[in-house]
């Protein structure tokens, strides 16, 4: 398979070696080191990627620290909104552009999974631009001697330091971007090695919208090395991360030198729940794109797929035969449902699971291979169903990334309850069935950040969305999340 055409006629490509973005303006790393960066559609080198270290750090955070307190911090609530609105009508113009670019670098469907989201991206900015002008404190009135008047106002926490997933950069980002805006923050953003073309992409962007230098840099590398010397350093006061618990625990105990503020983002393992009342025509594909979309890589898929035992031999059989309509294969063609995984360290993860399920004795029901032919260049794999597991099974327990479904049997809705929960992750779950009061049970006794009602992936940014448990903790979106990105301070007034 060649190198798809439009990779070669994107003018951001046609330098393939990228530098990191600091203090406005493209900055080679201090090492001289350099990470190859290839398309999972072919494997084929995309890019080179400054491999950028603790040196290149110091200089990002530098840069955002001399900003925070430089002509950034003189910007009103509404010049700051007025920047998130072009920036925004700047996104909107290069969307192609960008989705293109986010296409090529992790795989993700261009027509039927990456530019159906513009609505939603645009709503994300403009949400954020809104939340400008939101930020107020409260006149208190107070038991003190004297003509005291008592106040608090908010004020933005400093330098925030961004770790985007590789799964989804291209609007990961704007759920940092978004709330360091919006307060009058700074951000040291650090992309996943594996995908960082549209994050240093919409830096130039930012640029171009009258960003000031440093308000945004961008550092790519190694998470073993920029990403821990960004979670370790002392003059960064916020970490906002999105990845596996694994990485989580370890920025928690980095956070400690200077009791950084944290938004973690964990990995899930969600349950999506399906009762002998649902409506299948919905349920089926609902539940299979619950699993299925961006190819399983997805930090809140719904791969246990719950289903009450009345309707299991018909669901399985209709779960598999959907399955098997969706097509795999060039993430740029138009019709393509499944585009490749990101890498082939990925790949051999997620068939490695595929073998473990069978051994255990979980029941391959459709797909578990790699796909061959003209697909064989790239990292791709047949959309896969598992019946006859148990709760206790590794495929049940793990978190896979991949598009791996593990259908387990329950007889009522206490049983459900309970295996839905029997997890350490609790970030998002899905429930299908037609009776309201079924419903409002399991929406009441899931523990999870979030649960989908005959829906599933469903994500406003005025609502938002976090995890709880293992799969961390702070939140996405609402107000909830900009009051994140602001310390409280208390003002005393004596005005006798």
């Amino acid at each position: 398979m060649n190198t798809p055409s439009p990779a070669r006629d994107l003018p951001f490509l046609s330098n393939p070696d990228k530098d990191n973005f600091i203090d406005g303006r493209w900055r080679a790393p201090e090492s001289g080191k350099r990470i190859d960066t290839f398309n999972p559609s072919n494997g084929q080198l995309l890019a080179t990627l400054a491999r950028g270290d603790k040196a290149d750090v110091e200089a990002a955070v530098a840069a955002a620290r001399r900003a925070f307190t430089g002509p950034w911090s003189r910007f009103s609530p509404a010049q700051r909104q007025q920047l998130i609105i072009r920036f925004a009508d700047l996104f909107a113009q290069h969307f192609d552009e960008l989705t293109l670019l986010e296409s090529l670098d992790m795989g993700a469907p261009l027509h039927t999974r990456l530019r159906p989201s513009k609505n939603g991206a645009i709503q994300t900015i403009l949400y954020f631009a809104g939340q400008a002008r939101n930020i107020q404190g409260d006149t208190i009135p107070n038991s003190l001697p004297g003509d005291v008047t008592t106040m608090t106002f908010k004020a933005p926490v400093g330098v925030v330091g961004g770790i985007i997933p590789w799964n989804g950069p291209l609007l990961g980002q704007m759920h940092i971007l978004g709330p360091v805006l919006a307060t009058g923050c700074t951000a040291v953003l650090k992309p996943a090695e594996d995908a960082s073309l549209s994050v240093l992409r919409t830096a130039e962007l930012l640029m171009e919208a009258g960003l000031p230098p440093g308000v945004v840099n961008v550092v790519t590398g190694l998470g073993a090395e920029a990403g821990a010397a960004l979670a370790a350093h002392p003059d960064v006061n916020r970490i906002a991360f999105t990845g596996s618990t694994a990485t989580g625990r370890e920025i928690i105990k980095a956070s400690a030198g200077n009791m950084k503020r944290l938004q973690l983002e964990l990995g899930g393992k969600s349950p999506d729940i399906v009762f002998a009342d649902a409506d299948l025509d919905q349920a089926v594909p609902g539940v299979a794109m619950g699993v299925y979309s961006n190819s399983g890589q997805i930090c809140f898929a719904g791969t246990r797929v719950f289903v009450q035992r009345s309707i299991q031999d018909e669901f399985v059989e209709r779960f598999a035969a959907y399955g098997k309509t969706l097509k795999v294969g060039d993430p740029l063609a138009q019709d393509t449902r499944l585009g490749p995984l990101i890498s082939s360290r990925q790949l051999d993860r997620v068939l490695s699971f595929v073998e473990v399920a069978e051994k255990e004795g979980a029941r391959l029901a459709s797909g578990g291979a790699r796909l061959g032919g003209d697909l064989s260049c790239g990292f791709y794999i047949e959309p896969t169903v598992f019946s006859g597991v148990t709760n206790s099974m590794t495929i049940a327990q793990e978190e896979i990334f991949g598009p791996v479904a593990s259908i387990i049997a329950f007889d009522t809705l206490d049983e459900a309850l309970t295996l839905a929960n029997a997890t350490p992750y609790g970030l998002a779950s899905g429930v299908w069935t037609s009776n309201v009061n079924t419903a409002l049970k399991m929406v009441h006794g899931i523990q999870a950040g979030t649960v989908w009602v005959n829906c599933y992936g469903l994500v406003d940014p005025s609502v938002g969305f976090g995890g709880y448990k293992e799969s961390g903790y702070g939140w996405k979106g609402g107000q909830t999340q900009i009051d994140g990105y602001l310390y409280q301070k208390a003002a005393y007034l004596n005005v006798s």
